[in-house]
């Protein structure tokens, strides 16, 4: 897929006040690990992770979208009536109905003509909705929109380490490592016509590969019911993940070069979808990436699903990782498994 009048005016985000660090997950799971005799410090040298941040308990997760959103519309110099479309993302929902994004849009003041929906994807949710929208500005049908998306890893987080001291077992602990990796934030993407409103990062186009019979690797569940219909849970086989996923990764990333017509020294960044320490340093050497062209922040806020893509690079701009000029590559890869790879002149 190619774009020619795409930017992405603006990335907002919102972060949890709250901090949750891996040392303090320990302290809760202490039965856990004296029983399976593990020493202290594991989930941080298993995963890289040293602390993630949660909401506070009941926050709705509009609440979250909706000011990631505002960030995004002050950034790009725009009001709310210049978006015609907005793409509720995330994995969490407020509801299975209405839509979130009504919520969303209600709260940011948007106009009644503005298509509303929610999406979902896994980890994939906001660059798929990205996509869509990017989709109809470029075939006229908008000038702009907004995906957004609110993510909390509070409950499940919870849920998992009950499960893990209910049954205190190696293999209960290996399929709930991944979850303990949660972090919660909320982001907002703005995009528009080329010609519409300030200059922006000019969306250049991209590549979707899938893996869809690894669909059970990862399975968080039952529904999106709250309560739900069924006890909520959340397993991952991480192995076959990041094995099944990294030959999905270099599969996609050839066909990205290949479609962009990019050699690998063109990418001057990479912004990966955030997971872990293992994961990272596994994808960028299978891909031939060096590690300095990306930008992690999975060590202080953890695997945010939907969000922690756009929220990385967001933080990567503010720090002057992300520079005007430079080619970059937006790699999310999710659950399912789906990998989609974008290309933006930032």
């Amino acid at each position: 897929m190619h774009y020619t009048c795409v930017d992405i005016k603006a990335i907002g985000y919102e972060l949890p006040s709250h901090v949750l660090t891996s040392e303090e997950i320990e302290v809760r799971l202490a039965p856990l690990y004296e029983k399976l005799r593990l020493r202290p410090g594991q989930l941080e040298a298993l995963t890289g992770v040293q602390e993630r941040r949660q909401w506070d308990p009941g926050m709705p997760l509009s609440h979250g979208a909706i000011a990631a959103g505002r960030s995004a519309l002050e950034q790009a110099g725009m009001r709310a009536k210049d978006i015609d479309m907005l793409i509720y993302a995330a994995v969490c929902r407020e509801n299975l109905e209405p839509a979130t994004a009504c919520a969303v849009a209600q709260g940011l003041g948007l106009s009644d003509h503005v298509h509303l929906f929610d999406l979902s994807n896994a980890c994939l949710g906001m660059i798929n909705a990205t996509l869509l929208v990017a989709d109809a500005i470029e075939a006229g049908r908008i000038r702009s929109g907004m995906v957004v998306a609110c993510e909390s890893s509070r409950q499940i987080m919870d849920l998992t380490m009950e499960a893990m001291l209910a049954r205190p077992t190696m293999e209960t602990f290996t399929q709930g490592l991944a979850t303990l990796t949660g972090g919660s934030g909320a982001a907002a993407i703005v995009l528009g016509k080329k010609d519409c409103g300030p200059s922006g990062h000019a969306l250049l186009g991209g590549v979707v590969r899938n893996r869809s019979a690894c669909y059970d690797l990862c399975i968080w569940g039952p529904d999106t019911g709250i309560p739900a219909s069924a006890p909520m849970r959340m397993r991952t086989d991480a192995a076959a993940v990041l094995r099944q996923g990294v030959d999905l990764g270099v599969q996609t990333f050839r066909a990205f070069l290949e479609t962009l017509n990019l050699d690998r020294e063109d990418l001057h960044r990479i912004i990966c979808h955030q997971v872990g320490a293992a994961h990272r340093e596994t994808v960028l050497k299978a891909i031939g990436i060096p590690l300095e062209k990306d930008y992690p922040t999975f060590p202080f806020l953890g695997n945010m699903g939907t969000v922690s893509l756009p929220i990385t690079a967001a933080v990567a701009a503010e720090q002057g990782f992300l520079q005007p000029g430079h080619r970059t590559g937006f790699l999310g890869i999710g659950s399912g498994l789906n990998c989609l790879l974008l290309a933006l002149d930032w």
